[in-house]
């Protein structure tokens, strides 16, 4: 990452398509920032869920824009509506589920 920073416009990203409905734009990727962070916004309709995995090389930040999501870390579930954030520190197996809208 460059000392004057990056500024990703809404609708801009690299854009992967899952199951139907869920999709991830990739934001900003390991890469562009000296593999200090990367950024993605992900969409995540009603009864998804994901696998229980694990992160190796970075925490992983979560903020709900809309909707409910519910984060299971370290065998903890959390639920998450709307404005709330959720952090998943190393190592955290960690899972999100979509339960409802």
């Amino acid at each position: 990452m460059t000392a004057q920073g990056i500024v990703m416009q809404p609708g801009k990203g690299t854009v992967q398509s899952f199951t139907p409905g869920r999709a991830i734009v990739t934001k900003l990727r390991c890469a562009d920032t000296a593999d200090s962070m990367m950024v993605f916004e992900e969409t995540v309709p009603t009864g998804t869920k994901s696998t229980f995995h694990l992160h190796h090389d970075s925490d992983e930040i979560a903020y709900v824009l809309e909707g409910e999501v519910t984060f299971l870390i370290r065998a903890r579930r959390h639920a998450a509506a709307p404005r709330l954030g959720a952090a998943r520190p190393l190592p955290a197996l960690n899972e999100l589920s979509s339960p409802r809208s």
